[in-house]
Parts: C-alpha cells; structure tokens; sequence
C-alpha cells in the first residue's frame, strides 16, 4: 500500500543524551520556562478545540498522545502530564467517563536519541503506557488516523537537512563554512527559508494523515521579529566569527557541518499556513 511506504532518509544530530553536567537534560531550563509560560494556554486549547464525540465510546478506549522531538526530559514528561490533566478536564466537562480510557504516550526523536535514559527516568506514578518512536518528524510516523493530541515544542526550527545551496563553493548562497547564520545574506536567508518551508510543509502532510478527526495539534514554534537582529543572533555571530577563525584549517569540515537551523520570523511563518490551510 502507498501509505506504508514511510521510510526516508533525513539528517540529525539529537540533543546530549545520559544526564552529565553536559546534557540536555540539565541545560534545558530556557525550553522548560516555555512550557510553564504555555501550559494554561494548552489547556484551554484542549478543552475548546479536542471533539471528543469523534472516539469510539466503548471499554477499549485507548487515548493517544505523541511528543515530537522529546529529546531526553524531563520537559516533554511536564508537557505529556498536562496534556493528560487536560484532556480529564475535557472528559468531566462532557460528562464522559474519563475512567474508561487509558492512555497511550508515544516519544518520538531522531533514532540517535538517548531513549534509555528518557525512559529509566519516567515518572513513577506515570498514568499512561509509553512507547519510544525513533524517527524523523518530517515524514511519517504513526499509522493513518490513530494519534488524538501531537505536541511539538522548541523543534520545528531544526531542518531535515542543511540547504546543499549552503555547501556549494559556486551558489551565490554559498554561507562561507560559518556554522550559523542570522539574517544579514538574502540568498543564504532565502535558501533556509525555501528549506524550512519544504519541512513544514511535510511534517504537515505527515501529522494531518496521522491525528484522528477532532483531534488537535499543539506547536511551539521559535520565531523572531521580522526585519531584526535580537540579542541572540549578535550574540551566535560573534561566537560563530571566533569559531570559525580558531578552526579556519578545518574548513571543509566547517563547510561539512553547516547548521540545521532556521528560526522563522513570525510573519513568515504565518504565511505558510496559511498556505497550507488554503
């Protein structure tokens, strides 16, 4: 069947995995203030927009929730948490016997993930099965209409691949073998761009086939201003201009290691979906 063929290959490079000094597990308190900044704003989201009517109503009721890009935790074990309060909320609202459902939660990161330290450090009192889902969330994941809530928080800025304009000596987006770029080159600008919307665009066609009618999709996307230069990219300037000088005889493994990410301003991304929704 057409539907099955889901095997891709894409490019990745997962977060620090164990729970050392280094890890992601430790330096990612800047992701975990955006889950608590956001975690009323799911909330009520779940409980105007998730149509319980659409699930069968029966003893068997399995209740599917999928976090794409959960890199080790503990953040995505906060989100998934409040995903489930919620969805109880929605069940007592409508009447409907929350008890009847179990649920099922599905971890999905790149296959290189640290999924054994993600999964020796899940909640004791969890109250859900857990399936760790090795893949790219830019192709298919799960099978057609079997996932109720997806979330995505702090990922869909990493691309499925560095744009090959970038690594070409001879494309006038050529990005001189620095290892971040920001927004002072249009032609490297518009290369990312056309590369983030060629992702978008397939991790949407994927998820809208995967999530059950009635079902919800919650994004936390990084954006920045349209037409500015935060903090944040003056600040990866300076450190990528010191990188690069400290490593200037290693520059075609510079060229190599182009990165992977693309921070849409909030206008641009606005745009494509609206596209999408046309």
């Amino acid at each position: 069947m057409e539907s099955q063929k889901v095997s891709k290959s894409y490019q990745g490079f997962p977060m620090n995995g164990g729970d050392g000094q280094q890890s992601y597990a430790r330096n990612s308190m800047y992701q975990r203030r955006g889950t608590d900044i956001t975690k009323n704003m799911i909330r009520e989201t779940i409980l105007e927009k998730l149509d319980l009517e659409t699930l069968p109503q029966n003893s068997s009721d399995t209740f599917r929730i999928a976090d794409l890009g959960c890199s080790v935790g503990p953040n995505t074990f906060f989100t998934v948490q409040n995903i489930i309060d919620s969805v109880g909320l929605k069940y007592q609202s409508q009447e409907h016997n929350k008890d009847s459902v179990e649920f099922q939660v599905f971890f999905n990161d790149h296959a290189g993930n640290d999924f054994n330290t993600l999964l020796k450090s899940l909640p004791e009192d969890k109250q859900y099965f857990a399936a760790a889902v090795p893949g790219s969330f830019h192709g298919r994941l799960f099978p057609e209409s079997s996932i109720h809530v997806f979330n995505s928080s702090y990922t869909l800025h990493w691309l499925s691949k560095v744009p090959k304009e970038i690594v070409d000596k001879n494309s006038r987006a050529y990005n001189k073998g620095k290892i971040y770029f920001t927004s002072e080159d249009e032609a490297v600008a518009e290369a990312y761009s056309a590369q983030f919307e060629r992702d978008l665009e397939s991790f949407l066609n994927s998820r809208v086939l995967e999530l059950v009618p009635g079902g919800i999709m919650i994004l936390i996307i990084l954006c920045v201003p349209p037409n500015s230069l935060n903090r944040f990219e003056a600040s990866v300037n300076i450190i990528g201009d010191v990188l690069v000088e400290m490593a200037n005889k290693f520059e075609k493994k510079l060229a190599s290691e182009s990165n992977f990410l693309a921070d849409p301003s909030s206008k641009e991304l606005g745009e494509l979906f609206i596209m999408k929704r046309k």
